[in-house]
């Protein structure tokens, strides 16, 4: 994998994963190996203590993964500075032990928090700065969770339409005065939404009402912070992370390599954007299916996925590999097609969507499990 990094960095794209309701991954063996334990142990250390000075309370990330203590959303603060701290170290370990330039990649990729953390390690933010606009609202955000219902929302046949979903949440405002949204976009025909009491049930079924498909809902009995929906307006955090935002003493400088942002689906950040940007990632969804057609349309050849055991980004990538080979099976080879789509004459005549039959060629690369597959 390391010789195939060190010819295709310009194609390699570094996805920094986000919260979850587990969040300790491999970092217990990371920090117990003769190898990686310093630099793992640096940055939860110095995560640990810009936690401890926001939070006012001791914020103790070594003891916690030593003990194999995970996280749930009444540690959510806890999370995020553990999050970013093992996904930033797992970047310096590749430097110092494999000598690996990050800053030659191709992009650097967050879903959610993960944007912050792609914002450090690509030179835009500060990990001060990157961990105190979330830790200072994260009491707020989790308040919010036990009066939430996450849930996919999906169809088994024809794409969903985001902004009938979008009226339909706004329709369901107008009658009960809650709050319901859409948080990340997964693929055409799936999307997170978060909802306000039976808010998402109500929304599932009025879209059934109207649609010729019928449509799913699958709910997660876990709490999850609200973000990237609208429900963060009760406790004003957009307006609140803003003013936190202006004082920033980073976020004038362009991120190299480009993040490939969730916000906008597109490389974004300029050197006068960071903080617009980011406000904007507080309450709006996360466009994860955009970001993953933008890989493929570019020419993304391997993702190397950071952080402690990611999961939503790599089984998205998986999902739509599994897709396309089955609709491809007993034509030509998804390998051939692939190739016909770097074809400039071929390109100019087959449809956009023909950059879809990249997805079985990615390779895919959970970088815990790499690391911990050397030989000491």
């Amino acid at each position: 994998m390391l010789q195939t990094l060190y010819r295709r960095l310009s194609t390699t794209a570094f996805v920094f994963r986000g919260y979850n309701t587990t969040n300790l991954g491999r970092t217990p063996e990371l920090l117990a190996h003769p190898r990686y334990g310093a630099v793992t142990a640096h940055w939860l250390t110095q995560c640990g203590e810009i936690a401890s000075e926001v939070l006012g309370r001791k914020i103790d990330l070594i003891h916690r993964v030593r003990n194999q203590e995970e996280t749930d959303i009444s540690t959510y603060a806890d999370a995020v500075a553990l999050i970013i701290a093992v996904e930033l170290a797992h970047l310096e370990i590749l430097r110092q032990q494999f000598h690996l330039d990050f800053h030659k990649a191709q992009y650097a990729i967050g879903y959610s928090l993960g944007e912050l953390a792609a914002l450090v390690a690509a030179g835009s933010l500060s990990v001060e700065d990157a961990l105190k606009i979330p830790l200072e609202l994260a009491e707020d955000c989790a308040s919010l969770a036990p009066h939430c219902t996450l849930a996919v929302l999906f169809s088994r046949k024809q794409p969903l339409d985001a902004q009938q979903v979008l009226h339909a949440c706004q329709e369901i405002g107008s009658q009960t005065g809650k709050l319901v949204g859409i948080s990340s976009v997964l693929s055409p025909n799936s999307v997170i939404v978060i909802g306000e009491d039976e808010t998402a049930s109500m929304l599932h079924q009025l879209l059934n009402e109207r649609t010729k498909d019928r449509l799913y809902l699958k709910k997660s009995p876990d709490q999850w912070p609200p973000m990237h929906t609208p429900i963060v307006w009760r406790k004003n955090i957009p307006s609140r992370a803003g003013i936190l935002m202006n004082a920033m003493q980073s976020g004038l400088t362009a991120p190299s390599p480009p993040v490939l942002s969730m916000v906008t689906g597109k490389c974004s950040y300029t050197d006068t954007n960071v903080r617009e940007t980011i406000h904007r990632w507080v309450d709006q969804p996360q466009r994860l299916w955009d970001v993953v057609y933008e890989t493929l349309r570019t020419g993304t050849e391997t993702i190397v996925h950071l952080g402690p055991q990611p999961n939503i980004v790599p089984a998205t990538y998986r999902r739509l590999a599994e897709n396309v080979e089955v609709q491809t099976r007993g034509s030509l080879g998804t390998r051939t097609l692939a190739t016909f789509v770097n074809r400039p004459w071929v390109k100019s005549l087959l449809p956009a969507r023909t950059y879809l039959l990249r997805a079985p060629a990615i390779k895919q690369v959970i970088l815990e499990d790499w690391l911990l597959e050397q030989e000491p």
